[in-house]
Order: C-alpha cells, then sequence, then structure tokens
C-alpha cells in the first residue's frame, strides 16, 4: 500500500508542476494589455496580499501572477519601463492587465492619459 501513496504522490506532483508550466506560458503570451493606476483615495488602505497601499512605491496589481512577483512594465508609446511587485489583485475592468501604483505611473510618464498600452515581462516569478 505504501508503494501506491508514493506513486500516486508522485504523480499528482508531476501534475501539478505541468500545470504550473502551462500557466506560466500562458502569462508570458498574455502580456501586451492596457495599464491603469490607482487613484490617490487608495492610500494606506489594505492591498489583497495584506500591504498597505502606499502611492511612492513601484508595486501593481495583477489578477493571477502571485505575490512579490518582480514585473518589467513599459510603456509602448515612450519606452519607458519601470521594476514592480505585484502585491494586488485587478484590475477588474475588461481589457486592461495591470493596475501601476501612482509612483509607477509616473516613472512611465503615463499619468497624464491615466492609461497606457503596455508590455509586462516577468523578472523574478515568486512561488505561489
Amino acid at each position: 500500500m505504501t508503494k501506491i501513496i508514493k506513486i500516486t504522490f508522485i504523480l499528482i506532483v508531476l501534475i501539478l508542476k505541468v500545470a504550473s508550466a502551462n500557466n506560466l506560458q500562458d502569462e508570458k503570451k498574455n502580456n501586451l494589455g492596457i495599464a491603469s493606476y490607482y487613484s490617490m483615495k487608495h492610500e494606506n488602505k489594505r492591498t489583497t496580499s495584506g500591504e498597505k497601499y502606499k502611492s511612492s512605491n513601484l508595486t501593481a496589481a495583477h489578477r493571477t501572477l502571485p505575490f512579490g512577483t518582480l514585473v518589467k512594465v513599459t510603456n509602448l508609446k515612450n519606452n519607458k519601463s519601470v521594476i514592480v511587485k505585484i502585491n494586488d489583485r485587478g484590475p477588474f475592468v475588461k481589457g486592461r492587465i495591470l493596475d501601476l501604483s501612482y509612483s509607477a505611473a509616473k516613472e512611465i510618464d503615463m499619468l497624464m492619459n491615466g492609461m497606457a498600452k503596455v508590455k509586462i515581462e516577468v523578472i523574478d516569478f515568486a512561488e505561489k
């Protein structure tokens, strides 16, 4: 019976690794889209990760990337980039892929328009 349990455990681990690799590939495919940024009314409110939102921090919300993942965000209009840490979930507006902190949005010069077409690249993929 012990061998069956070990084999079952190994199979489950392998299945989870394949599923995780597929999710990572999906993330890499979906790396272009519209980013927006948090308004100042969110200052000091808790993010989904439990951290307080600070407009001065370089952070972002993404629907699926694990908290702590570092992402390079490039504004495709001016080629300016910033590296942010994922610490929240969102955006929950159709067509948007990322919500940036105020400081991150400022770094890539998107404050005037409020939104920008961006490319996102995972720099350091945090464990789930």
